[in-house]
C-alpha cells in the first residue's frame, strides 16, 4: 500500500511538472561553481598602480574587476565582520549581509611621484550595483604603503574566487567573482 501511495505521489508531481532530483544531482554545485568561501591570497607585491574599478553581472555570479597599469601584485580577499580602512583601521560602513575585505598589493598612486592614479568620485559607491543579484555596495578603503583596500558588501556569505588576468596591453586585472548562491 505504501508503495502504491509513493507511485501515485510521483505521478501526481510529474503531471504538475515537478521532478525529483537524485541525490547526486541535488549535491551538484550551482553552475559548476566549486569555489568555497574561505580567504584567498597571493603574496606578490607590485608597484604597478591601480587605474580603475568596475563591476559586471553574469548568469551565475557578480564580478568586480580592478584594473592595474602593469603586472598586478597579490591580494588577500576574505569575509570579515567589518571592513577596515587602509592605514587608519577605521571601519567602513557597507550594506549587505556579509562583507568581503579586498586588499590588493598595488597602490592607487604613482610610487615615484605620489600622484593618485585612481580617485573615486564617490568613495562610498565605487560602482552602481543596485540591480545586482549578489553585490550590495562597493566602497573605497584607501591606499597606503603599497596596499589598497576595497570593501564589498554582498547579500550573504557566498562562494567566491579571485584571479588575475593579463592585458589589455601591458596592464593586468584582478578579478573577484561572487556566486549568486551555493
Amino acid at each position: 500500500m505504501k508503495r502504491l501511495i509513493r507511485i501515485l505521489v510521483v505521478v501526481l508531481l510529474a503531471s504538475m511538472g515537478v521532478t525529483l532530483a537524485s541525490p547526486s544531482e541535488a549535491a551538484a554545485p550551482y553552475c559548476g561553481i566549486r569555489w568555497g568561501s574561505l580567504t584567498k591570497t597571493a603574496s606578490a607585491m607590485s608597484s604597478a598602480p591601480i587605474t580603475g574599478i568596475r563591476t559586471g553581472r553574469h548568469a551565475c555570479y557578480d564580478r568586480l574587476v580592478i584594473d592595474v597599469a602593469g603586472q598586478a601584485g597579490g591580494y588577500t580577499v576574505g569575509y570579515v565582520k567589518q571592513v577596515a580602512a587602509e592605514g587608519s583601521g577605521f571601519p567602513i560602513s557597507l550594506r549587505g549581509g556579509a562583507f568581503l575585505q579586498i586588499v590588493v598589493h598595488d597602490p592607487a598612486y604613482d610610487v615615484n611621484t605620489g600622484t593618485a592614479t585612481y580617485t573615486p568620485a564617490n568613495p562610498k559607491e565605487l560602482a552602481k550595483v543596485a540591480a545586482y543579484r549578489t553585490f550590495r555596495q562597493v566602497a573605497w578603503g584607501g591606499s597606503f604603503e603599497g596596499y589598497t583596500t576595497i570593501g564589498l558588501g554582498v547579500r550573504a556569505r557566498l562562494p567566491f574566487r579571485v584571479f588575475t588576468l593579463s592585458g589589455p596591453g601591458n596592464g593586468s586585472r584582478i578579478v573577484i567573482d561572487v556566486a549568486h548562491r551555493w
